[in-house]
């Protein structure tokens, strides 16, 4: 290689008196960490102020390093400055030469100062500003870009590593085969290159990790994570790494191994609260409902009396993998949950397994918070669990009529009444069926406006239909019929204002969700208005109602009981023992649909549907089994 020529440097003092002020500069940077930023970007300042000498190349270049390093590392995350900060100083290298780059690409610029560059005393700085174009590259998910350039400046591979699962990966292989210039910079460093290295390759191995989890490619996943584990970086880096190794266990269908790396997380940083949320999921996939209610209450006080930090735990490093590794699947993953909404999630899962005194409690927990401003605790995102404001009303009113506090869930009902009665319009015509493809583009613009305020409405209409739903069954359980029927014949009248615009019958899949919540709470209100005819020998009212719940849904095995009923006490005994034919031949399997047809619809429907089950009725039973055994033997004579 080349040596550096003499003559076109500035005096000796002003290199020496530059060098001693970057040397000052990295040592303040030692003793108060930060504090040494501005001096270093005005020495790099200063430096590109004066014609391009190489003589004084390597001073500059070591000079911008720790400058960029600088700017990164009091960041939170990689900024456009730094990669022009680069350019430029590589342009200053090519101008020194007698050169120019101004046209070429950040890439063809860098093979060009690579192949054409051979002065020896520039090749270490050079190697290390290659390194922080990794980073910055890392850091905007360019790895194609980073492999093109170690392949530059990678001269071969090291023979002596023990091969890796992980080095089939290019990236991996050319940075471990990378080695690092020795530290004999003309100025200290603030981050060394081999520290940055050792950065880079976790966070490359951490960063398509989580590409391949979001690809689907899991084995692969798997191997890159481990990799990753087992790098350089902090405590709290290793926390999420071992969450994601949770998450990609799970999805492989492998829950013990999840909770065992969910518990390294934990292990690793206590206030990972990312790795209770995901705990808690896996014991709901398990079924094991103690064990996923004690993660949530671990949870619940974990992020109310200790937010988590947004400082690293370990030694402090200009250049860490959490600047490098920002990807929306690891936002996804580790995303914070606030008090508000792990009190909601222990509502919820108390209330689906029927702990109905704990439900009460956490949804007034819940409720009360909403006194003290809830939009400023939860963003109103996808990615949070807690559902519309309404919903979380009716799921509190059906847990406090299921724990008996028949008033409390009658004043809750009447909330989501007054709340939502001037957001309906008289009349809501919206296509009941879901959007075809070719229909897709009207979600934009006017017309994709219009069509979400009507589903907005439908919904509003829906939450306050299922208020007085709800209004009705309280009622019912309070012996008070003449109430009870009112409130049933509100919640079907209200339901008069949807006027769906479908042409004939939609099969049932292909109807927009909300439409389906509709029938479901239209056919709830008529059995509980026609079980309560049936009570005061109102029969002919009671017919029509359940003939109606049938026409709604055909298959709905407690309409069709309680029509079997009502048919049999008018003494239309042939027309009961039909539809006892028809529908209700399979008493087992009746139940196994009911119950999976609950599943399709809100929590906050569970209890209604319950309390529309027909009950057992072995008399009936076997009333009609006679009758039908009269038949026969009466035809067969």
């Amino acid at each position: 290689m080349k040596r550096l020529r003499c003559g076109t440097a500035p005096e000796p003092g002003c290199l020496q008196a530059w060098a001693a002020e970057c040397e000052a500069l990295a040592g303040r940077w030692r003793a108060a960490r930060g504090s040494a930023y501005g001096g270093a970007a005005a020495a790099a300042r200063q430096m590109r102020g004066l014609p391009p000498a190489l003589p004084m190349m390597p001073l500059e270049l070591t000079v911008l390093y720790n400058s960029l390093l600088f700017v990164m590392g009091t960041s939170d995350c990689a900024i456009k400055g730094e990669a022009e900060g680069i350019r430029q100083g590589l342009l200053r290298v090519l101008e020194a030469c007698g050169t120019s780059g101004q046209d070429l690409s950040t890439q063809e610029l860098w093979q060009k100062v690579l192949q054409e560059v051979t002065v020896e005393e520039l090749q270490a700085p050079l190697h290390r500003l290659g390194a922080l174009q990794a980073a910055w590259w890392l850091a905007t998910s360019c790895l194609q870009n980073i492999i093109d350039l170690f392949r530059l400046l990678s001269s071969a591979e090291d023979p002596e590593r023990a091969p890796c699962r992980a080095e089939k990966n290019e990236l991996l292989t050319l940075l471990k085969a990378w080695r690092t210039p020795a530290e004999e910079a003309s100025v200290s460093l603030v981050q060394s290159t081999e520290d940055l290295k050792e950065t880079l390759c976790t966070a490359a191995a951490f960063l398509q990790g989580l590409q391949e989890l979001e690809a689907g490619n899991l084995s692969t996943t798997l191997c890159l994570l481990q990799e990753a584990a087992g790098g350089f970086c902090s405590k709290r880096v290793l926390a999420q790494i071992y969450v994601c190794l949770g998450c990609c266990a799970q999805r492989m269908g492998k829950p013990q191994t999840a909770l065992q790396h969910l518990k390294q997380a934990l292990q690793v940083d206590f206030q990972c609260h990312p790795a209770l949320s995901h705990t808690a999921a896996v014991y709901h996939e398990l079924g094991e409902t103690d064990a996923e209610l004690q993660a949530l209450y671990l949870l619940y006080e974990a992020v109310e009396k200790n937010p988590p930090s947004a400082t690293s735990s370990s030694p402090y490093f200009l250049i860490r993998a959490e600047l490098l590794v920002n990807t929306p699947i690891l936002a996804s993953l580790l995303r914070h949950h606030h008090p508000s909404e792990v009190k909601y999630l222990l509502a919820q899962r108390c209330l689906r397994d029927g702990r109905v005194a704990d439900a009460v409690e956490h949804y007034l927990d819940f409720l009360s918070l909403l006194q003290e401003g809830l939009q400023q605790q939860v963003p109103l995102d996808g990615g949070s669990p807690l559902p519309r404001i309404p919903e979380v009303f009716l799921e509190a009113a059906s847990a406090l009529e299921q724990d008996g506090r028949h008033q409390d869930s009658l004043t809750v009902c009447d909330e989501v009444i007054s709340r939502t009665t001037n957001l309906i319009p008289k009349i809501i015509q919206v296509e009941e069926k879901l959007e075809q493809p070719e229909c897709a583009s009207l979600e934009t613009g006017l017309a994709g406006g219009l069509l979400s305020q009507k589903r907005e409405s439908l919904c509003c209409l829906t939450w306050r239909a299922a208020a007085y739903l709800h209004q009705g069954w309280v009622w019912s359980k309070l012996g008070k019929g003449k109430e009870a029927i009112m409130q049933f014949s509100r919640c079907l009248n209200d339901l008069l204002r949807f006027q769906p615009r479908g042409c004939g019958v939609e099969p049932a899949e292909s109807l927009l969700p909300e439409v389906k919540v509709l029938q479901k709470i239209r056919l709830l209100s008529l059995i509980g208005r026609g079980m309560q005819f049936l009570e005061q020998e109102k029969h002919k009212e009671a017919l029509l109602d359940f003939q109606h719940g049938l026409q709604i849904s055909p298959d709905d095995p407690a309409a069709a009981s309680y029509l079997v009923q009502v048919l049999w006490k008018l003494n239309r005994k042939e027309e009961a023992a039909d539809y006892w034919q028809k529908y209700l031949e399979s008493p087992a399997g009746e139940d196994g649909q009911q119950e999976r047809q609950g599943r399709h619809f809100p929590l906050y429907l569970d209890s209604c549907l319950k309390q529309a089950t027909f009950p057992q009725n072995e008399s009936l039973a076997r009333c009609i089994q006679d009758y039908l055994r009269t038949t026969r033997q009466d035809s067969s004579r």
